[in-house]
């Protein structure tokens, strides 16, 4: 960890010095993204060698946890009860089941993608839309995840810091450096580049498999710190994941309370990928020793929201 912090006022200033605000245009909705180029997907595209896939999701569960304290609703509208038996034989021309389910998908436990209308700072959202075009009557009418409704289809590069750190997890309320994202890049053999989804595995999602859920309000969570903001910005970052919340909690600032998402979301238009299950895709890298894949991540269509629940796929 490098012996300094960047101040609070420091990073304040990041909203204006990292800020992407018209570089693509008054009429820019995508952000980062911009990044994805049709030769960008391409290039991704021969990074395909042995035709394996894999989830990076975590499975949606619908009891409460302590990491979940408003649960998912799933109930069954119709079910199978009656036919295996007979009872139910007068039915035979309809036999079928069917169930319906609702979420808050934004948290810390179900894997999703954040669009750039989640957050705002000073009543504005990325390249300066007004706060007030995402309404409780209408939702997102700006910014909304439909946006990217054919999908992100890039490279990945998977920076695994407990492998560089030789621990086991970064503890709660530890934050991931710069340095590590470097120390990454210099073990492992790759160069985060522009247009990359950068995976960030903290070890959180194991240590949950090990010690159980906890109330991250109350015992915190590690992330990426905001003293990665400007390395992310240099480096052309379009979507940034972890399997964490993508914010250190307690925050480390008074009023940058969530400086990922309020810098990369609001300032630099880059889109956030929250709570990915990184634990098996960080096998199969160290398994390959090979820290790069083709990432499909594909939101729901939905209209007007502020994110989707995603199961972002890996190719290796």
């Amino acid at each position: 960890m490098p012996a300094t912090i960047p101040a609070e006022q420091e990073m304040l200033g990041y909203m204006k010095s990292l800020s992407n605000w018209g570089r693509w245009g008054a009429g820019d909705r995508i952000g980062c993204l911009n990044y994805i180029t049709p030769d960008k997907r391409k290039r991704a595209l021969a990074l395909v060698q042995d035709g394996v896939t894999l989830s990076l999701s975590r499975t949606v569960r619908f009891e409460s946890m302590p990491d979940q304290p408003a649960p998912p609703i799933h109930y069954m509208v119709s079910s199978g009860e009656g036919f295996a038996t007979g009872d139910r034989l007068f039915d035979r021309l309809a036999q079928t089941s069917s169930d319906f389910f609702g979420m808050i998908f934004h948290g810390h436990s179900i894997t999703h993608l954040d669009s750039l209308c989640h957050f705002f700072w000073e009543g504005k959202m990325y390249n300066g839309l007004d706060a007030k075009l995402v309404s409780t009557r209408l939702g997102a009418t700006e910014g909304a995840v439909d946006l990217v409704k054919d999908g992100i289809v890039t490279r990945a590069v998977l920076v695994d810091v407990p492998l560089v750190r030789g621990v086991d997890w970064i503890d709660r309320g530890q934050g991931v450096m710069p340095e590590d994202i470097l120390a990454a890049e210099e073990r492992c053999g790759f160069t985060v580049e522009e247009g990359d989804v950068l995976l960030v595995r903290t070890g959180q999602l194991h240590r949950r498999g090990v010690q159980g859920a906890v109330d991250i309000a109350a015992e915190g969570s590690t992330a990426l710190h905001g003293a990665c903001l400007p390395l992310l910005h240099q480096r052309g970052v379009s979507v940034l994941g972890s399997d964490t919340g993508n914010d250190v909690q307690p925050p480390p600032y008074e009023l940058m309370t969530n400086p990922i998402h309020q810098v990369g979301l609001v300032a630099m238009g880059m889109w956030i990928l929250d709570n990915a299950n990184l634990e098996d895709v960080a096998q199969k890298c160290q398994s390959r020793n090979r820290w790069e894949f083709l990432i499909n991540i594909l939101p729901l269509r939905l209209h007007n929201t502020t994110g989707s629940p995603v199961n972002p796929v890996a190719l290796f």
